[in-house]
């Protein structure tokens, strides 16, 4: 009895060390495959924004996003906002105009003087776009003569000219050239000579600055009236020329009311419109003038990136 105890015992144990893999005991099953490692994923792309043969920016003035988007004052640029893209939490840098126009064009406010007369010889959008070989051009409605880079003539203001204190425009005749008046738009238009970067800048009687017709008071609504009325003249045709079917149009405001200081120059609408520009999109990203310089010269294959458009956010958001 005690004998088939003790075999029983041992047959038992045997067993189990074969379960748990005892080196004793050889299994007849063979070894489990090694898992194989999973597929590593492709790393996604980065979104870059389209090269365009052409990009304009237009610059209003003095007024809040909020005065402007849903105005009724202004139905062209709305329905250019509904049917294109909306920058809706964009931001001037400062009060009042000219470190705004400079922030566009060198990255930094140079100056919060509207009479400041000196010359800017910090990098700036001139110096880089001629450098990658890339045409520009200044439209200034009410501009005296093609290259003037004088004192204030009304309606024509010198500081929402920014060109006309760059000393790379400034210290070469053919850069100079480059600024002429809003005239020569539509005989650009119809030549095919737009170029590549196009500034274009309404009077202070149609950039919503000043009361239309030079009238001393008026209601605020003419001012937004009359630079709808200016947008839908003089953008509509270029929005709608084969001249510019690889561009990107860009509109906004230069800063908000003036008791609006949100993050230095308060919110302003900025709208963009054309080649891969997303339909019916509203952003909520923060942005200022710094990215908007980044984006031009981003949509343009440009490296340089003057001032603070170096780290500004890019808006790539807004291309397909």
């Amino acid at each position: 009895m005690y004998s088939g105890l003790r075999v029983g015992l041992l047959l038992l144990v045997l067993v189990g060390l074969a379960g748990c893999g005892g080196t004793s005991v050889s299994s007849s099953h063979p070894p489990m495959p090694t898992p194989s490692t999973s597929p590593t994923a492709s790393p996604t792309p980065p979104v870059t924004v389209p090269a365009a043969s052409h990009v304009v920016l237009v610059v209003l003035e003095n007024h809040s996003l909020s005065e402007v988007i849903g105005s009724p004052s202004m139905p062209y640029l709305n329905s250019l906002a509904v049917q294109h893209s909306l920058a809706a939490n964009y931001f001037a840098d400062t009060h009042p105009s000219i470190g705004n126009y400079f922030m566009l064009t060198t990255g930094i406010v140079e100056s919060n003087d509207d009479n400041f007369a000196g010359t800017i010889s910090d990098d700036n959008i001139v110096r880089a776009l001629v450098a990658a070989g890339k045409r520009w051009k200044a439209y200034m409605e009410s501009l005296p003569a093609a290259g003037y880079t004088g004192g204030d003539v009304y309606p024509y203001f010198k500081h929402h000219d920014p060109f006309a204190y760059l000393s790379d425009v400034l210290d070469a005749s053919p850069q100079t050239a480059n600024i002429v008046p809003l005239t020569q738009l539509g005989a650009d238009l119809s030549s095919a000579s737009l170029p590549n970067f196009a500034f274009i800048v309404p009077n202070v009687e149609n950039d919503a600055h000043d009361c239309p017709g030079g009238v001393p008071t008026c209601a605020d609504s003419d001012k937004l009236a009359a630079a709808d009325a200016w947008l839908k003249t003089n953008i509509d045709p270029l929005i709608n020329s084969p001249a510019f079917a690889n561009g990107v149009l860009i509109i906004t405001w230069d800063e908000g009311d003036p008791a609006d200081v949100a993050n230095g120059g308060g919110q302003v609408a900025t709208v963009l419109v054309g080649m891969g520009v997303r339909a019916g999109f509203r952003s909520t990203t923060l942005y200022q003038h710094q990215s908007v310089l980044r984006l031009i010269l981003d949509l343009l294959s440009v490296s340089d990136h003057p001032g603070a458009s170096a780290t500004a956010p890019t808006m790539t958001e807004f291309f397909q």
